[in-house]
């Protein structure tokens, strides 16, 4: 296929084992007009040199080294550097199918939009299929920035940037916030505004690769990942940026301040709900005041308000029954 060029920004930090299969996959591309930028954000077991090495195998691919400073770094990193016309992003243990860039490319020319998405699966460390967390729709869709607001709020959206191929007009002046961990919920969540209609495709053409130790999966139980309390923060800049007079968004983004919340504390250890925890207990104080609006609110279920009644009650109790029906503390 014909078009402008796409650059593929890919963050790297300590990727050795994976890295290789998500750049054959990105290589592979039946849409061969490609600018492949490889971000090594000061990896420490060889991934850099191993850059180097994938470069020389396909001219298509830049290398850049810089000091550890996490994903948003490295992906800002690339776009200082983008050359395409169209910009998308690939995590570096994921990998993609050969026809995705081209089919997100031939929707945004179809539909006339500035964003595509496609569907996602999610693969665990045998390769196995995981549950699916966000399921695509059955055909090609095409969603208003407001209705794809509503989806992202229910936890129906899906808010990755690596399933979405942008017009670089999108990005041009604008860079992922730095040192977050859900990065691309916060930073969609300030762009829908000026992208408009986005269209999703239903294949699931991006793969996640699930593998314990990245950023949002910890396999030590005391370990608390910080995305839990970044999906918090979140939830406070929605608040701040839904237009008051939209009565239904507003209960929506209330619901999601509650039930991120009720993540939160649903995955912090118990050691860690402490008196000096400030963001801990900040969380219990909005959820108690929140508590009253939370019953009636008619997009939370009947699970989530017996979980928020809980909490406000007892919530390092609760934490601890949780722990124990889940086994954790076997």
């Amino acid at each position: 296929m014909e078009g402008p060029l796409i650059t593929v920004i890919v963050p790297v930090y300590n990727i050795m084992e994976y890295l290789p299969r998500c750049v054959e996959s990105i290589c592979g591309q039946t849409y061969r007009k490609l600018e492949i930028l490889l971000v090594d954000d000061g990896s420490t077991d060889g991934t850099g040199a191993l850059c180097d090495e994938l470069a020389e195998k396909d001219a298509r691919i830049r290398v850049f080294h810089q000091q550890n400073g996490g994903s948003s770094s490295a992906r800002n990193l690339g776009l200082d550097h983008a050359s395409g016309e169209y910009i998308g992003f690939v995590d570096s243990d994921d990998y993609i199918d050969p026809g995705m860039y081209g089919n997100l490319y031939r929707a945004i020319t179809t539909y006339k939009v500035r964003v595509a998405q496609t569907g996602r699966d999610e693969r665990d460390e045998q390769g196995g299929r995981l549950p699916d967390i966000c399921v695509p729709p059955a055909g090609p869709e095409r969603i208003g920035s407001r209705d794809f607001l509503k989806e992202l709020l229910m936890h129906r959206g899906d808010c990755s940037f690596c399933t979405k191929l942008f017009h670089r007009s999108i990005l041009e002046t604008r860079r992922f916030p730095a040192g977050a961990l859900n990065e691309d919920f916060h930073f969609l969540i300030e762009l829908l505004p000026e992208i408009g209609d986005i269209v999703s495709l239903p294949e699931q053409a991006y793969h996640v690769f699930y593998r314990m130790g990245s950023n949002s999966r910890k396999a030590d139980r005391e370990q608390f990942s910080r995305v839990f309390a970044d999906s918090v923060e979140n939830a406070d800049l929605v608040m701040n940026l839904v237009d008051r007079e939209d009565k239904e968004l507003t209960v929506i983004a209330r619901r999601f301040g509650i039930f991120q919340r009720l993540e939160y504390l649903l995955h912090i250890p118990v050691s860690q709900m402490t008196g000096d925890n400030a963001f801990y207990r900040q969380v219990v104080r909005t959820l108690r005041r929140e508590f009253f609006a939370g019953l009636i609110n008619p997009f939370l279920t009947i699970k989530n308000k017996l979980y928020m009644t809980l909490f406000v009650i007892a919530p390092k109790g609760v934490r601890k029954l949780h722990r124990r029906i889940k086994g954790f503390d076997k």
